[in-house]
């Protein structure tokens, strides 16, 4: 029995020293060692961009649609059945060229008469004035005919103008629409409703619509200086509805001086050359507004920035490689990018990739460095 004591004795003391043991490990691993893993280990890497100042063309792309340089509706002068018509729908034509053609008959045989009585007063005007020399007639007589006369000259002259009229003409050059009367239609003077219309297309407007805010924030910027305009004119290029940008380059030419309440947006207005006549009033286009040269800013990638309402966040690495995070003023995108105005330093590395892993005041281990273009 007595052995059998001491054997149990030596069995309970063995888990004993083994757990001496390992507590001894353990205690000696934290005295060797720096308790936790070093955070310098398990610092997350970044990439960063290396920021430079650049100089930005600023350019606002505007929604807008093209609208005819000058627009005339084909209206009858006189009245009558149209005899013919003397163009080809859609085609081009010139002012002065005839479109239709009246029927003249009443207004042939009224200019006729009226050209009968001028010959008329005009002899009887003339042996009037050699009797008035020599006191043949009175000079109440002389002045009578004279007077005839001039109303002759006036009513032969209503009378041609009549006859013209029956004949209509294009009002401006450019190309002319269907035509609204056929042969054998009445049309009267002062009806409301056009026989055709004719639109001047080279050149064409584009009227854009832009907010009074941009519009606004435009004008500050260039009262502060820090928009260099180049040339008389702000250029401006189409892109039109297939994604092409149109060949010829335009000028803005002027901003309405009212705000449209409804939307709040004025109407800018520019000019395009358009000599094939590839644009056509109605057409809806993309005008991108050269508004001139910013110098000092910041281009920064989308994924950097925590986008704010009125300021935006970046994350900032330091020399110890430590985040802090920098407010910063976004102003527009420009080529895919963030334009940033304010908050950043030449050669200053801001968080593109893995901003997601950091917070503010840790370490960060940099991958990579990008270069700003």
């Amino acid at each position: 029995m007595k052995s059998n004591g001491s054997m149990l004795r030596k069995t309970a003391f063995v888990p004993g020293i083994l757990f001496l043991s390992a507590a001894l490990v353990l205690v000696g691993c934290s005295k060797d060692g720096d308790g936790p893993p070093s955070q310098a280990m398990t610092a997350p890497e970044v990439t960063v961009l290396e920021v430079v100042p650049a100089t930005v063309t600023i350019t606002s792309e505007l929604p807008g649609r093209t609208t005819a340089f000058r627009v005339a509706e084909v209206r009858p002068q006189v009245n009558g059945l149209v005899k013919k018509r003397l163009f080809e729908e859609g085609s081009e034509v010139e002012e002065g060229q005839q479109l239709y053609q009246i029927d003249d008959a009443i207004y042939r045989a009224a200019h006729k008469k009226a050209a009968a009585n001028l010959r008329t007063a005009e002899l009887q005007a003339k042996r009037y004035a050699e009797l008035a020399k020599v006191d043949a007639v009175s000079r109440q007589a002389h002045d009578d005919a004279q007077a005839a006369y001039l109303q002759a000259q006036a009513e032969e002259e209503l009378a041609r103008i009549n006859l013209t009229y029956s004949k209509v003409l294009a009002p401006i050059s450019g190309r002319i629409g269907r035509s609204a009367v056929s042969e054998g239609a009445l049309v009267t003077n002062g009806q409301p409703n056009a026989m055709a219309t004719v639109q001047q297309l080279d050149p064409i407007y584009v009227d854009m619509t832009q907010s009074s805010v941009e519009l606004m924030a435009l004008r500050r910027a260039l009262e502060a200086g820090q928009i260099r305009q180049n040339g008389q004119g702000a250029p401006v290029q189409l892109r039109l509805e297939d994604g092409t940008i149109y060949e010829h380059a335009g000028t803005l030419k002027f901003s309405e001086v009212e705000v449209a309440p409804s939307t709040g947006s004025v109407t800018l207005r520019a000019e395009f050359p358009n000599p094939d006549r590839k644009l056509l009033p109605g057409m809806f286009v993309h005008a991108l507004v050269d508004s001139g040269v910013r110098d000092g800013v910041y281009l920064v990638p989308n994924q950097a920035l925590m986008l704010g309402n009125e300021r935006s966040t970046v994350y900032v690495v330091d020399e110890e490689g430590r985040v802090e995070a920098r407010r910063v003023r976004n102003e527009r995108m420009v080529n895919n990018q963030w334009m940033v105005t304010d908050g950043l330093n030449p050669g200053e590395h801001i968080i593109v990739e893995g901003r997601q892993r950091v917070r503010p005041g840790v370490l960060v281990k940099v991958a990579s460095v990008i270069n700003a273009n």
